[in-house]
């Protein structure tokens, strides 16, 4: 058994499927017939603008994710659903399924929405960081990267904002809107030139990056940094599971698939599908009010990572995200406990439950601030080129993966104890903080290549 490269299926499956982007090809091609650069010219368009377009998959992703939350009781109460059902509903991976959830007449539809939006938001969620990770400058790439998470969270919001005013059949219909715009927009961005460049397509890959750069910014530099490293890697097209044993390929895979597990055995998830749960258990009495506050300061911490990610450095953010989970997770958790301790009417029941909050909100905060946006941009950037695909694929099928695991046991682990889901919860941030501190390479300010390289 081995890793194959794409390469090896075949000359005529180097072309991709859909001419996405085709209109620089054009504009490329005629600059060489017509000897002039001025079709070049008049075509650039920015990294931000294509990481704008593809952002809007995210922001579908997001929508999907916090659709749960605010829909949930009402789904339940007109569909008459027991609250097994719900949870099944709910649990299963979250673009397309959005219509088959609007005129929902039983589960079996809301079944297969679910179902059809996964299979969209598993892919949107490996290739969007991947696509910007290969187009961003290195002085760029970590805050552009975090773009993506940070339009996953601004979907959530709109999710949990809209749900307090429409209907949840209507707002089915509306999470249609992110990716019919999106998908038009992608025939209108540039190929990944380092995709390009590894299916051999020279001219393209060429014209690809200095759209992107911007015509009057040499590129001669990365352009044959690219080349050297394809050359490197290349040179066997087949990668035998025996191989995996060097480090130049267990390393990174341990660290990409290790980051995106401990991400969600952190109970993010958890804490996000049911925070309408979580608060009310907690006493509050606007908890789907409390929710969509939630989603706000989720945005805006993600905001601040998008600002600070390029600048800090990858590690520490994780360091200081998965520190300040840790510590939030633990200050939940007894609250809870001694929330069982103490007579419903008392005083410091109601504090507790204000303690509480402030524990699940600094928790968001605390994710918001690296372990939510960070490991998918270093899955981006550590993973080999010869084996990316395979390898990004079986990182993002682990990470939603557990991702459901957690989904599906949060709601039951809740109902057992809320102390000790957050105990839990609470470890394993502690153990992510030790796993970066050992395993975690700093990959701010250096190429694709360089950090690749780093790993041989």
């Amino acid at each position: 058994m081995s890793f194959r490269d794409d390469n090896e299926e075949g000359r005529d499956l180097r072309k991709p499927f859909l001419h996405t982007g085709s209109w620089y090809r054009m504009g490329s091609r005629q600059s060489s017939m017509m000897g002039s650069s001025q079709v070049i010219r008049d075509s650039s368009i920015s990294v931000v603008a294509c990481v704008m377009i593809v952002a809007l998959g995210p922001i579908q992703f997001g929508f999907t994710s916090g659709y749960s939350s605010p829909t949930q009781s009402a789904i339940t109460k007109d569909l008459g659903l027991t609250v097994s059902e719900s949870l099944m509903i709910a649990a299963i991976p979250n673009v397309i399924g959005w219509l088959a959830i609007s005129f929902a007449k039983d589960s079996s539809f809301l079944y297969m929405g679910r179902l059809l939006e996964g299979f969209g938001v598993g892919i949107i969620s490996y290739t969007v960081p991947v696509y910007i990770a290969e187009i961003a400058p290195q002085n760029l790439r970590g805050a552009l990267g975090s773009v993506n998470q940070l339009s996953v969270t601004i979907g959530i919001m709109l999710a949990y904002l809209l749900g307090l005013f429409v209907q949840w059949r209507i707002l089915a219909v509306l999470g249609i809107l992110p990716c019919t715009i999106l998908i038009p927009g992608l025939f209108f961005i540039p190929e990944s030139p380092r995709w390009l460049a590894k299916m051999g397509m020279t001219e393209d890959f060429e014209a690809s990056l200095q759209v992107l750069r911007g015509f009057d910014t040499d590129i001669s530099v990365e352009v044959n940094e690219i080349k050297r490293s394809l050359a490197s890697t290349t040179r066997r097209t087949t990668i035998r599971f025996a191989e995996l044993k060097q480090k130049r390929y267990w390393l990174p895979l341990m660290i990409g698939i290790g980051l995106l597990v401990l991400q969600q055995l952190s109970g993010i998830n958890g804490v996000l599908f049911y925070s309408s749960t979580i608060f009310a258990t907690a006493g509050i009495s606007s908890s789907n009010v409390a929710t969509c506050g939630l989603g706000a300061v989720q945005v805006i911490a993600t905001g601040v990572t998008t600002w600070l990610v390029d600048r800090a450095g990858r590690r520490l953010l994780l360091i200081i995200s998965s520190a300040g989970m840790t510590v939030s997770l633990l200050i939940v958790a007894v609250a809870f406990f001694l929330k069982d301790l103490v007579a419903a009417d008392s005083n410091f029941f109601s504090i507790l439950g204000i303690i509480t909050v402030v524990g699940v909100v600094a928790m968001v905060i605390s994710f918001s601030l690296g372990v939510g946006a960070i490991p998918w941009i270093i899955m981006s950037e550590i993973l080999p080129i010869n084996i990316k695909g395979l390898a990004g694929s079986v990182a993002t099928l682990s990470n939603w993966f557990i991702a459901w695991v957690v989904t599906m046991t949060a709601n039951l682990l809740l109902e057992w104890s809320s102390g000790g889901t957050f105990t839990i919860y609470m470890l394993v941030s502690a153990f992510t903080v030790v796993f970066v501190t050992i395993w975690v390479p700093e990959t701010k300010g250096r190429t694709l290549e360089e950090i690749q390289f780093s790993f041989r």
